[in-house]
């Protein structure tokens, strides 16, 4: 009984883990996408968007570590 409940936080955990990894991907394009219109070259945007992709690995790299597999067919 007490293993069952192992498997069942892992499973919420790895399904906050995609959506939080979606929401920086998201993030990182949209501050990409403003900081590549940008005229004028600011350098706390540009640190902004690096900080946002490093993140976004960071996630990446967790979910490959937890060996989370992406299930398409349910998305």
């Amino acid at each position: 009984m007490l293993f069952k409940k192992k498997g069942k936080l892992k499973k919420e955990y790895d399904r906050l883990l995609l959506s939080q990894i979606d929401k920086m991907r998201l993030k990182w394009m949209n501050q990409k996408s403003i900081w590549d219109k940008c005229f004028d070259l600011n350098e706390d945007l540009e640190q902004k968007v690096k900080i946002s992709k490093l993140k976004y690995y960071y996630l990446f790299k967790e979910a490959k570590v937890r060996n989370i597999k992406l299930d398409i067919k349910n998305k």
